[in-house]
């Protein structure tokens, strides 16, 4: 039996179905440009909330991807917005959105097809 066929409960949300609704949820927060900000924390939130759930399945790294691309995207975000004073920020803060939505995409690709996602840039 592989670390991803281990049996869930049937009441809910299994855990496939759980890491789809973080990435989704975050993805939401990402692209609407703010606007739905809320639900990337509600992300976040979930995330930290079933970490405990998914140790030594093949979701846990998901769980732990999601929750270092959020605090590393924050910081280069804040990072880049105090740059912009010296108008550097936009450039940087720029290269930091192209990041996480690459990350976020790498992360649910690799999601979809039962992989784990592969650190890297």
């Amino acid at each position: 039996m592989a670390q991803g066929d281990i049996p869930e409960d049937s009441g809910g949300l299994t855990l496939r179905q759980l890491i789809h609704l973080i990435y989704a949820l975050f993805a939401l927060g990402l692209l609407s440009g703010g606007f739905f900000g809320v639900s990337a924390i509600a992300a976040l939130v979930l995330a930290y909330l079933k970490r405990s759930d998914v140790v030594g399945t093949v979701y846990a790294s998901h769980i732990d991807w999601v929750i270092r691309t959020f605090w590393w995207g924050l910081l280069w975000l804040v990072l880049s917005a105090l740059a912009t004073f010296i108008f550097i920020g936009w450039v940087t803060g720029l290269v930091a959105i192209i990041w996480i939505v690459y990350r976020l995409a790498k992360g649910w690709l690799a999601h979809f097809a039962g992989e784990t996602p592969v650190p890297g840039f």
